[in-house]
């Protein structure tokens, strides 16, 4: 069986504290197409409460993790244009290995988002 599994963290950099209550969508990408797997919300540190991808339901493929940061930008800034500068966040990534875990986190403003892969 596969142990690897998948994990994220949303850190608010315009505020300097973790992104509570963002919601959050995974999709694995084969070839054209997008097959929806879970939506889950960060918790008050900013993380899921259990794994986006569990051990048992990991497999090796592209996917791509869509962070709604629109809505929750909307939620703790009051001088946001509309349109708003960011909205979907979409993050597309592989993962090689059915054994590793991997650390997919975003570090987001209501003018730029960064990611990279974590620990």
């Amino acid at each position: 069986m596969n142990s690897g599994f998948l994990t994220t963290h949303v850190l608010d950099t315009g505020r300097g504290m973790p992104a509570a209550d963002l919601a959050i969508s995974l999709y694995r990408l084969e070839g054209s197409e997008q097959i929806h797997i879970c939506d889950m919300r960060t918790n008050d540190d900013g993380r899921t409460d259990t794994p986006i991808l569990p051990k048992g339901s990991f497999a090796a493929g592209r996917y791509m993790l869509v962070f709604q940061a629109g809505a929750y930008l909307e939620a703790h800034y009051d001088d946001l244009p509309e349109p708003k500068f960011l909205d979907e966040v979409p993050i597309i990534f592989g993962m090689a290995d059915a054994q590793s875990h991997y650390h997919v986190p975003l570090l987001l403003s209501p003018y730029g988002y960064s990611t990279y892969r974590g620990s």
